[in-house]
């Protein structure tokens, strides 16, 4: 039987170190491609590391979770 993909669901994104009002609207299957997404298409700053912390909100249910992202690698790793 064939898998299917996960539903996507709508996360508001923002770089940890911008202000909401810089949030972008994605729709991606979880937390951890929200942020990858962003990172693809908006392109935020990075540090010196080649890494950003993201903060991503489920837009249905209101929870929010940060994540550094590794900007070459795309691995993502909980915010300390």
């Amino acid at each position: 039987m064939p898998q299917t993909a996960p539903e996507a669901r709508r996360f508001s994104v923002h770089a940890r170190h911008l202000d909401r009002h810089h949030a972008r609207i994605v729709a991606e299957p979880s937390f951890e491609a929200a942020a990858l997404a962003y990172a693809e298409d908006f392109h935020p700053l990075i540090d010196g590391d080649d890494q950003i912390s993201l903060i991503v909100r489920d837009l249905d249910d209101g929870h929010e979770r940060c994540f550094r992202l590794d900007v070459w690698s795309g691995e993502t790793e909980p915010c300390s």
